[in-house]
């Protein structure tokens, strides 16, 4: 419910406006004044006859009809507050400061919900209540420092958490990161984080909005209208960063499967933010670094050029550039021995360039054009540049600002010095641009941007999979439970997801009739319990009769027996794919290497089901053991193509078979042909 009234109201009132600046109510009438609201400005307070310097009511009851009010008063007074200036004074719009109410105690939960029920009544907006407020270049609602630039262009930034908000802002101003919005939400019962993106993509102008958003979320209510704004936004050319905080749990959960022991809301976030395309970050320094990657120009390729004249700086640059998948390529050596003649003797052009120590502004401006201009193989250009405090760098950082305006390609300023030169350096952001003080931060933000992939397409496809016999079986299942293997077998078989020959019996001759014609070796499973391999009920490399009766007599007597799976036994990666059913998300699809390690290493990646190509995709590059999966030291890898597409066609078969509440497939086992399914479990709840 954002409406004109909140966002450029004609007439704001503070109610408990104060002349103390150090205390909320006397803050926000400072910063609205500091700020240069335009409108009219009225005060409230039962104690004072003027505060800074504007004359005062004692009572709302004598205020003329209002837009907003910032309300900055104890809670149990702020229902009957917002009930007589909503319904008496034509209030449309509340930014309630105040705390003390649904996030404290259940009493003060009744407060609030006094509150949403007026504001719908009335048809007005709340921000709040336990909030910062709400900062735009209209009005400066707000309680906190800083109050950073603000610019058209700038970043739209909604927080869940006001002191997380100061803290993030605060990070921002010191990067020269600009600001066309700061939206606290408070406990956010009306409007969340959610209806902010609403909004803006609704309302969403090319020509004139910001199209950098930045997010910091504590609870996600509404994954789906999440979801669809966020991705709405960045289909239209907007960039989107966000970190979620409380993901973690204290303890792994009691779970019956691979699966349910991983999945968490964790993997629903990660998978919920690779679907929409949104950039995730874990820290107020990533997100706000990867806010100012978003002002810069969008990097066409991998390979990145570092400028430097200390030589400490760059390796670590090119080492955390390299482990995070980007490339510090070597650069032609006849165009690189051109440039090294125009430098000092001893400087490095081998990338990183190295201009010496003693390297000149115009050294650093003729390594910057030919980065640009010369060395084809570059996509973008990092500049580290500081000082022992021996020189000023005015004349320096002018050149740098001169080059950045005339490049194509993006160039990321890394000037560590903030305390030696910190004029030098606030007079280059002063000309708008940001800093990347840290470079090791810079790139493990920068990875994080390249690996994030473009939100997924809307639309569902079938790839063939058989929709109306996953109906079938499903239905015909008539309790809750981990389902029998051969219906295991038809739901693969309906997504045509490749599985190895296996028969299922309780009876040993049966069992050997079927090894004999699949031919040994073979693999025997006991079919019972649900983790086969705790109970020692998985035997490998079976090469007889004799091998495997003795096996069968063995495995029927573990607790729970109930028959005997006997597989051809085939050679391969071992892959794991799991999902779990997360209530108010749907499916969390995971990936990963397979067998008995995908719950010790826990190195798995998620994704929302359905999934497309490009998610599997991107779930599968992002693992930490992607080496191996690519290939590595002579080792073949395995068919990445396969193991996405069996990845999106279980996801196919989750979205239409929602009874499904956990299953993995573990092992897969893949090579340069194909992916198969060995083992695989299934529980519904009906």
């Amino acid at each position: 419910m954002i409406n004109k009234q909140l966002l450029k109201p004609e007439s704001i009132v503070v109610i408990g406006g104060s002349n103390n600046i150090h205390k909320p109510g006397g803050a926000v009438v400072r910063n609205l004044i500091n700020g240069g609201y335009s409108g009219v400005l009225r005060i409230v307070n039962p104690k004072e006859d003027e505060v800074q310097g504007i004359k005062v009511f004692h009572d709302a009851k004598e205020l003329p009809p209002t837009d907003l009010a910032v309300i900055v008063i104890p809670a149990k007074l702020c229902p009957a507050t917002v009930k007589l200036l909503a319904s008496e004074k034509s209030v449309k719009a509340f930014i309630i400061i105040s705390a003390g109410f649904g996030e404290e105690t259940p009493q003060g939960a009744a407060l609030e919900q006094e509150i949403i029920n007026t504001c719908e009544q009335y048809g007005a907006a709340l921000i709040g209540p336990n909030c910062i407020g709400l900062l735009n270049s209209w009005h400066h609602s707000v309680f906190t420092k800083p109050i950073p630039n603000l610019n058209p262009q700038g970043v739209d930034f909604i927080s869940g958490s006001g002191a997380t908000a100061v803290f993030i802002l605060e990070s921002a101003v010191i990067k020269g990161l600009q600001f066309n919005s700061v939206w606290s939400i408070g406990n956010g019962k009306q409007i969340g984080i959610e209806d902010v993106l609403q909004y803006m993509d609704e309302n969403f102008d090319p020509e004139r909005d910001s199209k950098v958003k930045l997010l910091y979320i504590e609870s996600i209510s509404n994954p789906d209208k999440l979801l669809f704004h966020a991705a709405s936004l960045i289909r239209k050319g907007c960039r989107i960063a966000a970190i979620k905080a409380g993901s973690s749990e204290s303890g792994s959960r009691a779970a019956s499967s691979h699966t349910g022991a991983i999945a968490s809301s964790d993997s629903a976030v990660e998978a919920l933010f690779r679907k929409a395309g949104i950039v995730r970050c874990f820290s107020r320094e990533e997100l706000t670094t990867v806010g100012c990657i978003f002002t810069l120009p969008p990097i066409k390729g991998n390979n990145i050029a570092i400028v430097t004249h200390a030589g400490g700086p760059g390796v670590m640059l090119t080492d955390a550039l390299s482990k995070g998948g980007l490339n510090v390529p070597p650069l032609d050596p006849v165009i690189g021995e051109e440039l090294k003649q125009q430098l000092f003797p001893g400087a490095s052009v081998s990338n990183p360039i190295d201009i010496l120590a003693t390297g000149t502004p115009e050294h650093l401006g003729k390594a910057i054009e030919y980065c640009e201009n010369r060395f084809d193989n570059i996509d973008a250009i990092m500049v580290i540049f500081g000082t022992p405090g021996l020189v000023q760098l005015y004349e320096t950082y002018d050149v740098l600002h001169q080059k950045i305006l005339e490049c194509k390609k993006p160039v990321f300023p890394i000037l560590p010095s903030l305390h030696t030169a910190g004029p030098e350096v606030e007079e280059f952001l002063k000309k708008g641009h940001v800093n990347f003080s840290d470079e090791v931060t810079l790139a493990t933000a920068l990875t994080q941007v390249m690996r994030t992939p473009p939100p997924a397409p809307p639309e569902i496809e079938l790839f063939g999979v058989d929709v109306p016999r996953i109906r079938d079986i499903i239905s015909g299942i008539k309790e809750s439970g981990y389902i029998s293997p051969n219906l295991v077998h038809d739901l693969l078989d309906c997504a045509k997801i490749p599985m190895v020959p296996e028969f299922v019996s309780d009876n040993i001759d049966e069992v050997v009739s079927f090894a004999e014609r699949t031919g040994y070796p073979v693999v025997a499973k006991v079919v019972g319990p649900v983790h086969k391999s705790d109970v020692g009920g998985v035997t490998l490399n079976i090469k007889s009769d004799k091998h495997l009766r003795m096996e069968f007599e063995r495995m029927m007597k573990i607790e729970g027996a109930t028959s005997v799976m006997v597989q051809k036994m085939l050679k391969g990666t071992e892959l794991f794919i799991g999902a779990k059913y997360e209530s108010r998300f749907g499916h969390i699809v995971l990936c990963g290497l397979g067998g008995i390690f995908v719950e010790v290493l826990k190195d798995v990646r998620s994704g929302l089901a359905p999934l497309s190509y490009a998610e599997a995709y991107s779930m599968i590059k992002s693992l930490r053991a992607y080496k191996i999966i690519k290939g590595t030291r002579g080792q073949a890898g395995i068919n990445q193509g396969k193991f996405a597409e069996v990845i999106v066609r279980l996801s196919t078969l989750l979205r239409f078979a929602t009874e499904i509440k956990e299953m993995d497939i573990n092992p897969l086992l893949a090579d340069t042909e194909g992916v198969t399914a060995v083992d695989a479990r299934i529980y519904i709840e009906k």
